[in-house]
């Protein structure tokens, strides 16, 4: 344990660095950005570029998984040749530019192309907030003199890590508002806008940072310890391989000690030790980072209505950032205690502990499937065909065909009939029907009969409207869907039987600003909002519908006398009847697990690490985060299984697996007392503390990597806050 002392009082205080307000702006600034624009990112990948869930999350997680690939870049930028406050500047304009880009691109009447800027966008900004994210607090942290200012360092970081969370929580909250109740450019959302504002703040955390340039503290690259981990280790293979049998050695690293010295290489040895432990890690991330991906899709399937609010689906992020803050002290003061009592104590123990319950979250999440899937659309399979039959007449109709397996079947007055699982023996299948109705009345001129085609496409659906025109029965075709809209509206299809109108409107009973015409000889599905509508033809009020979130509905107007309608309503699809609030559970356990797994893990990496191979531990850490996001990309496109739910099933063992994997390597593992976190005697109290003010995630985020790499960058800079 390395112990400094010095006097409180024997000097007046240091003045705290004004450079420090610039820094903290520009660090909330960024992560307002990042956070907004991830939050919205999987539902404009799937709403407004037409990606299916699949590949969205798939460029969802390699785009995060190159975020935390990239600190190593930019480490190194700034340790061997630029400099902190240079790579800082020069990443957040490629930061800035990526941010820009996906807000043009999601301008419709720019008519760019939306998809490739959108990729290319994303680039940009993995490469500037990847790159800046192992600078910005180690350049915090140089604008102190230590030891004399510790305790203001250790202010310093408190307020570096409430600027990371209270920009998580305003963009959480903030952009999907800007994107669900905002519309612009003729359209029912505004991704633009979503996009837009934390772009904006991005330009102005530029403009704040340079702005303090004249009061910055600007250390000279000193050289990074990663390059000279990877030098070293390149040494001893290279080494090894010539004098294997002539110098054998105890250990393959001690080949590089004639060059790197005994002590780099004991440190070495150290760090692989700890790295061993690392294997298990990124099954972890691959659980959590969901979050922003499989969870938000999970979320446009359920009904967010709440106390006279609708919570948006990517809001329902909001609750990981708020639960945290909660959870930290309640864990040091309350959980810790009581795990104590039960034997839990050590780091590995906790952290195993953080492992099984982002298991079990995903084993809640897998039960709320479940029930989802209950609620889901009936869609054809490839080989298979869907028709649907409405009777839009007072009276039943029997139909014949020459189909295999659907020779005859009947169709009730102002009703429907539904063949979902039709297989057609060829990619297009035709075949006659003949219809009739025994009803004396039913139709003027007494038309009882009709006969045609009905005409079957592989992997597709197609309907059918039984109406009369002229005292003709008629049997109208059109393309079919059960689908769900991807914005979780309800869709509609009005089918009608009118002679004396030529337009209905559906008008919002609570808010009369909401209306639709809808044709009368047009048949096609629309999307509109939620809640119940009054339904006219002209003037004349004939009923009222509840059209639900994510409900597909049709329906049959019918003119049974001249100005005298029935309006039947046919659910095809049933609504997001499971509330949202279902998915708190699973929030609420990855996020203990989170609090367990994430900074548990950090304090006995740093604490274990050797001083001069503390931030080399937080780079690898984060290398876990990336690897863990691929893990994800790999299962999504290797499609194991075709259910959802079975996949979150499926994640859950793997945690599950994982964390035995872990458990056996955390046996086998000697604790360090070497390598624990520095104290500072503080002699007005004569107590060991961590730094003064610095708790839980903030202990973590002290200088003690960058006084122990002469100037070197830390990674810890997020450690408890970032995902």
């Amino acid at each position: 344990m390395v112990s400094t002392r010095f006097e409180v009082n024997s000097n007046p205080p240091m003045r705290y660095p004004r450079s420090i307000f610039f820094i903290i702006s520009n660090e909330f600034s960024e992560r307002f950005n990042y956070y907004g624009m991830r939050t919205v990112l999987a539902l404009y990948l799937t709403q407004q570029l037409a990606y299916s869930n699949d590949t969205a999350t798939v460029i969802y997680h390699v785009f995060t998984s190159l975020v935390y690939f990239f600190p190593l870049m930019g480490a190194i930028l700034a340790d061997s040749w630029l400099g902190k406050f240079k790579t800082i500047l020069y990443l957040s304009i490629v930061y800035c530019a990526g941010s820009a880009l996906i807000a043009l691109g999601a301008i419709p009447p720019l008519h760019l192309p939306a998809t490739s800027i959108t990729v290319l966008g994303l680039l940009f900004i993995a490469v500037g907030s990847g790159g800046i994210k192992p600078c910005v607090s180690a350049f915090g942290g140089d604008q102190f003199k230590l030891p004399e200012q510790a305790v203001q360092l250790a202010k310093f970081f408190s307020l570096f890590y409430f600027a990371i969370n209270a920009g998580s929580l305003i963009s959480t909250t903030l952009t999907p508002i800007l994107r669900e109740d905002v519309h612009c450019f003729g359209q029912d959302n505004c991704f633009a806008l979503a996009f837009g504002v934390p772009a904006a703040l991005m330009i102005f955390s530029i403009i704040v940072f340079v702005c303090g340039r004249a009061m910055y503290t600007i250390n000279k690259p000193s050289g990074n310890m990663i390059v000279l981990v990877f030098k070293c280790i390149r040494n001893a293979l290279t080494v090894r391989s010539k004098e294997r049998s002539v110098n054998p050695r105890d250990h393959w690293l001690d080949y590089a000690e004639p060059k790197y010295g005994k002590g780099t290489v004991a440190d070495i040895k150290s760090l692989m030790k700890i790295l061993i432990l690392y294997i298990p890690l990124p099954v972890f991330w691959a659980l959590f980072d969901q979050q922003g991906s499989r969870w938000t899709f999970q979320a446009t399937r359920m009904d967010g209505e709440f106390a006279g609010y609708t919570i948006k689906p990517d809001q329902i992020q909001v609750i990981n950032p708020l639960l945290i803050l909660a959870f930290i002290p309640l864990f040091e003061s309350f959980v810790y205690p009581a795990l104590a009592k039960i034997g839990i104590r050590r780091p590995l123990q906790k952290l195993s502990f953080g492992g099984i319950l982002a298991g079990a979250a995903f084993l809640l999440s897998g039960f709320v499937e479940i029930a989802l899937d209950r609620t889901n659309a009936m869609l054809p399979a490839p080989h298979e065909s869907q028709m649907r039959i409405f009777n839009g007449l007072p009276c039943d109709f029997r139909f014949h065909t020459d189909a295999m397996n659907l020779t005859s079947f009947s169709v009730p007055s102002r009703g429907v009939f539904e063949a979902l699982h039709l297989e057609p023996l060829a990619n297009y299948t035709e075949f006659k029907y003949r219809a009739e109705t025994g009803e004396i009345g039913c139709v003027r001129e007494n038309a009882s009969e009709v006969s045609g085609s009905f005409r079957l496409r592989q992997g597709q659906a197609v309907g059918y409207y039984l109406t009369s025109k002229g005292g003709k029965i008629e049997v109208l075709e059109f393309e079919d869907t059960a689908e769900k809209d991807r914005n979780g509206v309800p869709r509609v299809r009005l089918l009608a039987n009118v002679k004396t109108a030529k337009y209905a409107m559906l008008r919002h009973a609570s808010n009369s600003e909401i209306s639709y015409n809808m044709s009368l000889n047009r048949h096609d599905q629309m999307t509109i909002a939620n809640g119940e509508y009054q339904v006219y033809v002209g003037d004349r009020l004939i009923s009222t519908v509840k059209l639900n979130v994510g409900g597909v509905y049709t329906l049959l107007l019918d003119e049974v006398l001249e100005y005298e309608f029935n309006l039947q309503k046919h659910t095809i699809t049933p609504s997001n009847s499971v509330h949202m609030l279902w998915l708190v559970p699973q929030y609420v356990v990855i996020t203990a697990g989170e609090v367990m797994f994430s900074i548990t893990g950090l304090e006995f990496s740093y604490s274990q690490a050797p001083e001069s191979m503390k931030s080399v531990i937080q780079a690898f850490w984060l290398l876990t985060v990336a690897i863990g996001n691929m893990l994800v990309v790999f299962i999504a496109e290797a499609k194991f299984v075709q259910s959802q739910s079975l996949e979150f099933f499926l994640f859950a063992v793997l945690m599950f697996l994982d964390m035995g994997l872990f458990m056996v390597l955390a046996v086998r593992y000697h604790y360090s007392q070497d390598g624990a976190i520095e104290s500072i005697e503080v002699e007005a109290t004569g107590k060991k503390d961590p730094l003064p003010g610095a708790t839980g995630s903030d202990a973590l985020s002290d200088k003690g990597s960058t006084r122990a790499t002469g100037g070197g960058t830390t990674y810890a800079n997020e450690a408890f806050r970032e995902d």
